[in-house]
């Protein structure tokens, strides 16, 4: 095993007890920051994966953005952060069921898809991904839209949970 390896199944053993723990703990701020080291484990996977572009933009749109929100949002709203009442329902099991299927049906489809195996022969010269990503981003016939409508949604979150926040006196 290369040193590749074992940092790999290190950060990814640490990123799945990371997100065990988003699911589990009781404290809705401690879910908040489990789930910061969860993405940041992502991140950290992505730059094993010599995909560095995605590993910045991981840690600066979901840690540095929609994380970061979402614990203003829950610090904002003053609501008592210890859950009263019990953690599971009593149909957790449908809930698990419905998972098991989901992996089983997802295993069925893509045990006999060849593109898990393929590998890139080689990348063509003057291609710049960023570069092509950005132009997408901002281009009218391409993702400017979507781009748009998604900082709206965020601006309007935020905006909510200030006056939900606020306190007439």
């Amino acid at each position: 095993m290369t040193a590749e390896q074992i940092i790999f199944l290190l950060v990814a053993f640490f990123t799945l007890g990371s997100g065990f723990m988003v699911v589990t703990t009781r404290n809705l701020i401690h879910a908040a920051l489990w789930l910061i080291s969860t993405l940041f484990g992502v991140a950290v996977i992505f730059a094993l994966l010599d995909a560095g572009f995605l590993a910045v933009v991981q840690v600066v749109v979901y840690i540095g953005a929609i994380a970061i929100l979402f614990i203003f949002a829950v610090m904002l709203t003053r609501k008592d952060m210890r859950d009263q009442g019990p953690q599971m329902n009593r149909n957790w099991w449908f809930g698990a069921l419905i998972s098991l299927l989901t992996f089983g049906g997802l295993y069925f489809l893509l045990q006999g898809w060849n593109g898990l195996s393929k590998t890139v022969t080689e990348i063509p010269s003057g291609f710049d991904a960023v570069s092509e990503l950005g132009n997408a981003l901002v281009s009218p016939d391409a993702y400017v839209l979507p781009f748009e409508v998604a900082s709206v949604l965020l601006v309007a979150a935020l905006v909510g949970a200030v006056y939900v926040a606020f306190n007439r006196k």
